[in-house]
């Protein structure tokens, strides 16, 4: 990461948002294959969702942001106000070949400083449980696990997280 350039874009209207479903799929993929994950038990992971979707999401306001190394989309995430005080951190994806190279940190350093610019709170999210390698992540980044449900329709158990903006 040091010789190259890095940028994080807010995508106001459809620009990269083509470019962004690869990064989200790509990323999310390897997670749902280590998990057994298909379309068919967990039709809602995002390795399985389409350009319709993302156009959802925006079009329900909620912001989305690519991470670029260079002029190549490496990262992306998408942030949801629930309220005034908390967001959702959504879809946070990094492509594999660029995994534990300071990326995701530089995702989530920027979203601090975005939503504390907003007058968020805190900051909340949703993870596999299972996944211990990225609940132990987000727990070094100061997420605080606040419950865990276990729903009909997901073959896992969602941990929920959330940190103060400010801490």
């Amino acid at each position: 990461m040091a010789d190259n350039k890095v940028s994080i874009k807010q995508f106001m209207k459809d620009e990269c948002l083509q470019e962004s479903l690869m990064v989200i799929k790509d990323s999310f993929i390897t997670v749902a294959k280590e998990f057994n994950f298909t379309e068919e038990n967990c039709p809602s992971n995002p390795a399985f969702t389409n350009l319709e979707k993302l156009h959802i999401m925006r079009d329900n306001g909620i912001s989305m942001f690519g991470l670029f190394e260079d002029d190549r989309q490496i990262g992306f995430a998408a942030l949801e106000k629930a309220n005034d005080n908390i967001f959702y951190i959504e879809r946070l994806s990094v492509l594999p070949g660029f995994r534990h190279k300071g990326y995701g940190k530089t995702i989530l350093d920027f979203v601090f400083k975005y939503l504390k610019a907003q007058g968020a709170k805190k900051v909340s999210i949703g993870i596999v449980n299972e996944n211990l390698l990225l609940k132990d992540w987000y727990i070094l980044y100061g997420f605080k696990e606040t419950g865990l449900t276990k729903y009909k329709h997901l073959p896992f158990t969602v941990c929920f997280m959330e940190k103060i903006v400010d801490e």
